[in-house]
């Protein structure tokens, strides 16, 4: 490693939009600090990501895509557990073809390829760490969500020792059980409702493939040599204190977008800049509507790419906007609500459709993060996954928080009850609640306040001297061996 001329990290995240997306964003701020990047996608991905497929048949300098498959069968891709049938794919099945994907790349590819000095993989990807240690590559790991969700998952095993899980028996999921039963002794977090730690604490089978492979990807995180976090200290101190007294070596570096729309500032962009993974075609028209409408008077509604929603739920949703009489961005992917034929625009009532076409915008998808840096938008109806809330933090919206799968209870706890720039929905969507809280959220000056205060605070992080920037700069050292090369190295 110390010979080598220039850095080469071999990027693997999982393959879903929640740690492509962050995987993505650090790639191209490691590149423009000088790293060789080789982003592996799975082919299926390849695919659906038009606009990629078409970088990668260009190529790019300093940038490379390469593919491995994500062992999964065609048929079972519209199974209604297919989050959960990916993991069992990716765990059991790609870590052969990326032992030979890294492995050839190793010696350096040709066509001016260094040869590789790290494999990082995101969260949910641990297996590749395995491989980096057989074939005696160092290895960091992105953690595709907050570090308080981290701290949380790391738990999830001592929560079963303890007897907390699994559930007793499946009144324990109806009868108040997950929101009275207080865990006050997860290091560096507040007191957190059971309910609130995963979703994947709702099962009563001890051998639920779910929670093993979250209590297993979590603490897995530890073979990496170096821990990296979109998060900023400021955001996260007690937790990233708790985490720093049990990694050896900690790199916080986000909020990542608006890392590099800093770094955009500092430097011309260039071609690697405008690689684009999205496995869904972007509506960037949606703008366009936007630039017509008020400042901050436009309720942005978007339940993520894993979401799913019955009709009903929708319909709540839906008539809850409209009570409000507020304009209004629906995000509706086409199998948000299943099955309905047409896709989920569909499963809206047509009264409702008729009533609102006036002031209100559908979009199957679209570039979020412009969207709510935009001046129109002044509320975010969200499903509090990890990049949404981050985004949604990073340009100072006020959120309306429903939260149901996986992190998204601990991140929506955060952002309500700690960070103050939030309303919870209950489980059980109620158009009055919707209509309630996004009023409160948009008019309540408390809520705007704390929103406006964690926009400048991701600023300053991201800022010359912040404490993400410098992060970076220290991993990006870490990468080339330097002062970091004992810490990096001395967990292969």
């Amino acid at each position: 490693m110390a010979t080598t001329p220039q850095p080469h990290a071999v990027v693997i995240p999982y393959p879903g939009s929640g740690n492509i997306n962050p995987a993505l964003q650090l790639s191209k701020l490691l590149r423009r600090h000088g790293v060789f990047i080789t982003f592996v996608v799975t082919e299926h991905n390849l695919r659906r990501a038009e606009a990629a497929a078409a970088a990668a048949a260009r190529g790019t300098e300093g940038f490379r895509i390469e593919t491995i498959p994500d062992g999964m069968l065609d048929a079972d891709r519209d199974a209604q557990d297919y989050d959960l049938g990916l993991s069992m794919a990716t765990t059991h099945r790609c870590a052969a073809p990326l032992r030979e994907l890294v492995a050839r790349l190793r010696g350096g590819g040709g066509d001016g390829v260094p040869p590789v000095t790290c494999v990082l993989p995101t969260s949910l990807m641990s297996f590749a760490l395995e491989v980096a240690r057989e074939l005696g590559v160092p290895s960091m790991v992105l953690w595709g969500s907050s570090a308080a969700a981290l701290m949380g998952h790391m738990r999830l095993r001592e929560l079963k020792e303890r007897g907390y899980l699994p559930l007793k028996d499946e009144s324990c999921l109806t009868n108040g059980h997950l929101e009275k039963t207080i865990i006050n002794w997860i290091p560096g977090m507040p007191p957190i409702s059971l309910g609130d730690v995963s979703s994947f604490v709702r099962t009563t089978d001890a051998d639920d493939f779910g929670l093993w492979f979250n209590i297993t990807e979590a603490n897995n995180c530890k073979n990496a040599g170096a821990l990296i976090i979109n998060t900023f200290d400021a955001l996260e101190p007690d937790v990233l204190a708790a985490l720093r007294s049990e990694y050896p070596c900690v790199f916080t570096v986000g909020q990542l977008g608006t890392m590099l729309r800093r770094s955009h500032d500092d430097n011309d962009e260039d071609a690697g800049d405008s690689i684009d993974l999205s496995l869904w075609k972007q509506d960037t028209e949606c703008l366009t509507w936007l630039d017509a409408q008020d400042p901050s008077s436009v309720v942005y509604v978007n339940f993520g790419s894993l979401t799913v929603l019955t009709a009903g739920e929708l319909a709540e949703f839906a008539w809850g906007l409209a009570a409000t009489g507020r304009p209004f961005l629906l995000v509706i992917r086409e199998d948000l609500v299943v099955p309905v034929a047409g896709g989920g625009a569909a499963a809206l009532p047509p009264e409702f459709l008729a009533e609102t076409a006036a002031r209100g915008r559908l979009a199957t998808w679209c570039p979020q993060e412009r969207v709510l840096r935009h001046r129109a938008v002044g509320c975010f109806v969200t499903h509090c996954g990890w990049n949404s809330a981050c985004e949604g933090l990073a340009a100072g919206v006020p959120m309306v928080c429903w939260p149901v799968f996986a992190d998204q209870f601990t991140i929506c706890k955060y952002a309500w009850e700690v960070w103050g720039v939030g309303l919870r929905l209950d489980a059980e969507v109620r158009r009055g609640q919707v209509t309630g809280h996004v009023n409160e959220a948009m008019e309540s000056e408390e809520i705007r306040r704390s929103a406006a205060r964690w926009k400048m605070e991701a600023e300053l992080a991201a800022g010359h001297g912040g404490s993400s920037r410098e992060n970076l700069l220290s991993m990006v050292k870490a990468l080339g061996v330097s002062e970091h090369e004992d810490q990096f190295t001395s967990q292969i």
